[in-house]
């Protein structure tokens, strides 16, 4: 049987931020930092656990982009992972429902950054791949993220976006997007 948790940050255990790290470093076989575990924390997580055992994690962290002149307040999808032995069983999909749910909500606008495996996943939930250029805000001023370009994908809760257009991230150490 598998229980599905949706919790913010502040109330997860010591016990239970452990094992979610420990999973997200196993998902992304080691290629998970410091800087991508802090850009997970601060808001609200889903939790996959079976048997008493955790298999899935994701979070939705609050972010502000900029489109078209305006700061748009963005759920911001990370941290997304399921044990290898569980995937393809919806835990996925279970998890990006709950967190979506919370985005419709509270939010203007879904973003985040997909792995080319995840590609046709985030595609067949709606979100949409942007299209256009990407930037950072740094401490120094504007940059472009042109590596990111491709991987970015949105989902528009009551605003407009021109896909073509030019997105703006906040500062963050790590992976900007």
């Amino acid at each position: 049987m598998t229980d599905l948790w949706t919790v913010h940050t502040a109330d997860l255990e010591a016990g239970v931020l452990t094992a979610a790290r420990a999973l997200l470093d196993d998902a992304f076989d080691g290629d998970f930092s410091d800087h991508d575990w802090e850009n997970a924390l601060g808001g609200m997580h889903t939790l996959v656990w079976e048997s008493g055992e955790l298999i899935g994690h994701a979070s939705l962290v609050q972010r502000r982009l900029v489109h078209d002149g305006r700061a748009l307040r963005t759920g911001y999808v990370e941290a997304v992972a399921v044990r290898s032995d569980h995937r393809r069983r919806g835990h996925g999909a279970a998890m990006m429902d709950a967190l979506e749910r919370v985005l419709r909500k509270a939010y203007d606008l879904g973003a985040l950054s997909a792995s080319e495996d995840a590609l046709e996943f985030y595609a067949s939930r709606g979100w949409l791949l942007w299209r256009g250029t990407s930037s950072v805000m740094t401490p120094s001023g504007l940059e472009a993220t042109k590596e990111d370009d491709g991987s970015i994908h949105v989902l528009p809760v009551g605003v407009t976006l021109d896909l073509d257009g030019e997105i703006t991230c906040d500062w963050r150490s790590g992976d900007v997007w």
